[in-house]
């Protein structure tokens, strides 16, 4: 894969992302530079901040030092609001947290190009952002991306709202099949069915009925998604990572490092597997 034209695309997953930070680490000792950073949800923010030219472990540093009070913050009197609240967790701490994990504060100020996704909360379109998208202030982009309903309320950009990327492609290769070129790296930390080992985090039943039913729709698109990807015959290879299967980890902070490991691990194996990194 050195010297050819490599777009990463970082699916979403919440703490497991972390991967993604391992995995960059891998592609950069290897000499991979990506053209095109593309990401959703979380995904998305880790995308952004590689895209501005930063090391992985200077980004997994600040990542480490997130806890799960930082951005798990209830709404205020939730319980009373009952079918009327618009998200269970407030918006402003997760905001806060990612603005502290980047550098950049527009698209114009990465090194690399980058694209982001997000839903149009009323029509359920996939929007791009950044690179070949629209045009939108990076922190913002970012909100709208991951913006995972019923945690979080719907972002609202210009006269749009928005949610989570994810409720679309959590792995985004529909943006990755616009890019000219000659590898497609994604790596995938989302729902799977192949996910194993008990929960890590139980949350009350009735958002473990949300949860498990929204996991299973996104491990189904990723499924179609990869599958169109095979069956079409103009596109470039995809190589497919998937470092962690963890189930219920979306919020376990206290096993970010852990992931990061999993993920450079994981990397290297693909990458000699494309005999682009020598044994050893």
């Amino acid at each position: 894969m050195t010297g050819e034209r490599v777009v990463v695309v970082l699916g979403g997953g919440g703490a497991k992302c972390a991967a993604h930070l391992g995995a960059a680490r891998a592609l950069a000792e290897a000499g991979i530079k990506p053209v095109r950073w593309i990401g959703t949800s979380l995904g998305s923010v880790l995308a952004a901040a590689l895209a501005a030219g930063e090391s992985p472990d200077e980004i997994l540093a600040r990542f480490l030092s997130v806890r799960r009070e930082d951005v798990l913050v209830p709404v205020r009197f939730a319980a009373l609001r009952g079918l009327w609240n618009r998200g269970l967790l407030q918006s402003s701490a997760l905001h806060r947290t990612v603005a502290n994990l980047l550098s950049a504060r527009s698209f114009g100020a990465l090194q690399t190009p980058c694209s982001v996704t997000a839903v149009d909360a009323d029509t359920g379109e996939e929007v791009v952002f950044g690179e070949g998208g629209v045009d939108a202030p990076l922190l913002d982009a970012l909100a709208a991306s991951y913006a995972l309903p019923p945690y979080f309320p719907p972002f609202v950009l210009g006269r749009r709202r928005f949610y989570d990327g994810g409720l679309r492609g959590v792995v985004p290769l529909t943006v990755a099949a616009t890019v000219p070129c000659d590898r497609v790296i994604a790596i995938d930390v989302g729902p799977g069915f192949d996910e194993s080992g008990p929960v890590v985090h139980l949350p009350p039943p009735l958002i473990q009925a949300t949860d498990s039913a929204q996991g299973w729709l996104m491990a189904g698109t990723t499924e179609l998604l990869r599958e169109r990807w095979q069956l079409r015959g103009n596109l470039p290879p995809l190589v497919w990572v998937r470092p962690v299967s963890d189930r219920g980890a979306t919020f376990a902070m206290e096993r970010a490092a852990t992931w990061a490991e999993q993920g450079y691990t994981e990397m290297r194996k693909a990458i000699r597997d494309h005999a682009a990194l020598p044994e050893g």
